[in-house]
C-alpha cells in the first residue's frame, strides 16, 4: 500500500468517475484503475462499484475511505512539520465552506490575513451546504470547514452570528411590517432553496403550520433576488448571505428571530497540521472584525 494509492483512492471516492480522476490526478484512467484493483487486491475488498466509467463506494469503501483521508492528513501534517523545524512554512490546507455566508463573509477577510503570513501555503476551499461540510470533516476529506452550532460531533470556535430573513418586495404588504411571522408566509408566493438554510426555513414555517405557494426551486442568490425584485415571489435567507438590499427590496427580521450561529470547526483542534493551526488561531484573533465586518 502506498500513499499515492491511497491519494487515487480519495480522488475517486469524491469524484465518482475514473476519467475526471485521472484527469485531476495528471495519470492515465488505466492508472487509475491499475492503483485501484492493487489497492483492493492487497485489502482483500471492493472499494467501488463500477457502471461503466462511473464508480461509488462500496459499504466498506466508505468506511475505509475515512481511513485513507486520515492516513493523508497525517502525512501532510508530517511534512508540514519537517518543513516548520527548517523555518519554512509550506503545504496544503483543505478548507469547506457553506455559500455565501462564509464564502462572502468570512472567507476574504480571513484568506487576505492568512495568506499574508502563510504565502507559501496552498489553501483549496471547496462549497457545499452545511450537511455536507459536517460529512467532509468527519470523513477527514477537509481539515477545517465552516458549521452552523450546535455540532457536538466536532471542535468548535464560534465566529460571528447571522439569523434568518424575510427577503421582500418593497410594495408587498408584508413589507409595512417591522418582523414578519411564520404565519405570514402561508399560501404567499414563494421562492424555495435547496441551500444549507433549507432545513432552517422548513423549520420555522413548520413552527406555524404554514405551507407557502412554492412557485420556484432556486439554488442560486442572484436568481432567487432576481424574481423578488420583479414582485413574483417572497423568500426567506440567512443575512450574511445577502447583499445590501437593491432597490425595490426590503428584509425583515422574523418573528421570533431565527439566529444562526457560525464556527469553525475541525475533528479535532488538537490534531490539526501546522497550516490549519495557524488558520484557526488567526480566526480567533478576527473574530471581533469578523462580527464588525
Amino acid at each position: 500500500m502506498t500513499f499515492a494509492q491511497l491519494e487515487i483512492f480519495s480522488v475517486l471516492a469524491k469524484l465518482g468517475s475514473f476519467s475526471r480522476a485521472a484527469s485531476v490526478l495528471g495519470i492515465t484512467q488505466s492508472g487509475v484503475s491499475h492503483a485501484i484493483r492493487q489497492l483492493e487486491t492487497e485489502l482483500g475488498v471492493s472499494l467501488f462499484l463500477r457502471e461503466g466509467n462511473t464508480s461509488s463506494l462500496t459499504e466498506v469503501g466508505g468506511r475505509l475511505l475515512v481511513r485513507a483521508n486520515d492516513m493523508l492528513q497525517q502525512k501532510e501534517a508530517l511534512q508540514q512539520e519537517a518543513h516548520m523545524e527548517r523555518g519554512i512554512a509550506r503545504g496544503t490546507l483543505r478548507i469547506a465552506s457553506f455559500g455565501a455566508t462564509s464564502s462572502l463573509h468570512l472567507l476574504p477577510r480571513l484568506m487576505a490575513a492568512y495568506q499574508a503570513a502563510q504565502p507559501l501555503v496552498e489553501v483549496q476551499i471547496e462549497e457545499a451546504v452545511d450537511s455536507v461540510v459536517v460529512q467532509w470533516l468527519l470523513e477527514r476529506r477537509v481539515e477545517l470547514g465552516f458549521v452552523v452550532l450546535p455540532e457536538e460531533r466536532l471542535d468548535t470556535l464560534p465566529l460571528v452570528t447571522d439569523e434568518l430573513v424575510a427577503v421582500l418586495p418593497a410594495a408587498h404588504p408584508l413589507a409595512a411590517k417591522t418582523a414578519i411571522a411564520a404565519s405570514d408566509f402561508h399560501a404567499q408566493p414563494f421562492i424555495r432553496t435547496g441551500a444549507g438554510s433549507g432545513p432552517h426555513i422548513d423549520q420555522f414555517l413548520a413552527s406555524a403550520g404554514a405551507v407557502p405557494h412554492t412557485r420556484f426551486r432556486l439554488e442560486q442568490l442572484s436568481s432567487m433576488m432576481g424574481f423578488v425584485t420583479h414582485g413574483d415571489a417572497i423568500t426567506i435567507a440567512a443575512r450574511l448571505a445577502l447583499p445590501e438590499p437593491p432597490a425595490g427590496v426590503v428584509y425583515r427580521s422574523l418573528k421570533p428571530r431565527r439566529r444562526r450561529d457560525i464556527a469553525l470547526a475541525a475533528l479535532r483542534f488538537d490534531k490539526l497540521s501546522p497550516a490549519a493551526q495557524a488558520f484557526v488561531g488567526l480566526a480567533r484573533k478576527q473574530r471581533k472584525l469578523l462580527e464588525i465586518g
